[in-house]
């Protein structure tokens, strides 16, 4: 299958955006006691470097789904397209539990397992691939009721020990689940709320099949109406987040409050802003310069390969971070969930020196990653579907 261009490059201006935020998280001097959008103790540079990274997942999701249509719409064979997705779905959420988690915590013991975005992607392959047989325009309908939906779960009198909500909360709102003596499992994306941005994915595949002239225009048309449904929402502010927003101390803390969308799990306003975000970017890839273009390309062809890459890049950093900020290899606590930082002692890097080592990050990997592409688009081995 001929690859599409603006795919990979939004994907990859995504994938590089979302180095930042795991930079951020391990290594931040503040990330492991406050929380980056919280207005009371944030500052505007902080809210901004969490906040343009809610890009990351959503995009990532929404473009998989676009990725699995277009494979169909290739080969037009269902039962392959079915067998591939159950395949890759159930080797990424192996991944997730074991590689990607070793690299988030580096605890070889697994005291604590987080479902985030790698098994949010292989449970919605799964179930894609279960109603592949339904239209694109079905599971793009599921996708939309999915996503404007949810949010009214909450709101749902359900009593708070009930069979009901014991069952649903894991699969629609972050939950910890405590399943053998000292070890969690804490569902950081919940995959109700994630498959309805997969299926849409999947559903607005075929804008990427049409004709080059038409789909700038088409994706600045969906990308501005999702954007002003979004401000009209948030603006009457009765819907469509968990989290209403306030009038703060000064303008630009309101418009931060304004702005202050639910990522866990994501709200409907959440999906709005940044997927609306996303069909602005895919308006304008083509008008990039050539060079940028060729740049975010190299990471936007790899994505799980750069996904996993980066993780242990940026922890490595981290843990020699801490040693030589002097913190014996003793103290480093890696079975309580901050990445070897120990708690109590003050550890890490001011956010002027995080930018520092994000580019650093991404420039490091710009190398391996253009190693494997040109080598999974030279190779036909088999397991290069699933990296």
């Amino acid at each position: 299958m001929k690859r599409i261009e603006s795919i990979d490059i939004v994907r990859g201006i995504v994938m590089i955006i979302m180095a930042l935020d795991h930079v951020r998280d391990l290594m931040h001097e503040n990330s492991i006691s406050q929380i980056p959008t919280d207005l009371n103790t944030t500052s505007p540079l902080l809210f901004f470097t969490r906040w343009i990274t809610h890009l990351c997942a959503p995009i990532f999701v929404f473009l998989a789904g676009s990725s699995v249509f277009l494979s169909l719409k290739n080969n037009n064979d269902f039962k392959t397209t079915k067998q591939l997705l159950l395949k890759r779905g159930l080797w990424l959420l192996l991944l997730e539990f074991t590689v990607v988690n070793f690299a988030i915590f580096f605890d070889i013991r697994f005291h604590t397992l987080i479902v985030e975005v790698i098994a949010s992607i292989g449970l919605g392959f799964i179930i894609l691939g279960l109603l592949l047989k339904l239209s694109a325009k079905t599971i793009g309908y599921i996708g939309l009721v999915i996503i404007f939906c949810h949010n009214l779960l909450p709101i749902i009198p359900l009593a708070e020990h009930s069979v009901i909500r014991t069952i649903l909360a894991p699969l629609f709102s972050p939950t910890l689940i405590p399943f053998l003596p000292g070890r969690v499992l804490i569902i950081g994306y919940p995959p109700i709320p994630w498959l309805g941005i997969i299926f849409l994915g999947y559903a607005c595949g075929h804008f990427f099949a049409l004709p080059s002239h038409k789909k700038p225009k088409l994706f600045l048309k969906v990308g501005l109406g999702a954007l002003l449904l979004f401000i009209t929402i948030r603006f009457i502010n009765i819907y469509g987040d968990n989290e209403m927003w306030t009038a703060q101390k000064n303008g630009l803390f309101t418009f931060l409050s304004f702005m202050d969308v639910s990522k866990y799990p994501p709200s409907l306003l959440f999906c709005l802003v940044t997927l609306g975000i996303m069909f602005l970017l895919l308006a304008v890839t083509e008008k990039l310069p050539r060079g940028i273009q060729k740049i975010t390309m190299v990471y936007g062809k790899v994505p799980l390969f750069y996904f996993v890459l980066h993780f242990y890049l940026i922890h490595i950093i981290t843990l020699v971070m801490l040693l030589m900020q002097g913190i014996p290899w003793s103290e480093f606590e890696f079975a309580k969930g901050t990445f070897g930082r120990p708690k109590g002692i003050e550890t890490g890097l001011s956010l002027g020196t995080i930018y520092l080592v994000w580019v650093f990050v991404v420039l490091a990997l710009y190398k391996p990653c253009q190693w494997f592409g040109n080598y999974k688009a030279t190779h036909k081995k088999w397991w290069l579907k699933y990296i």
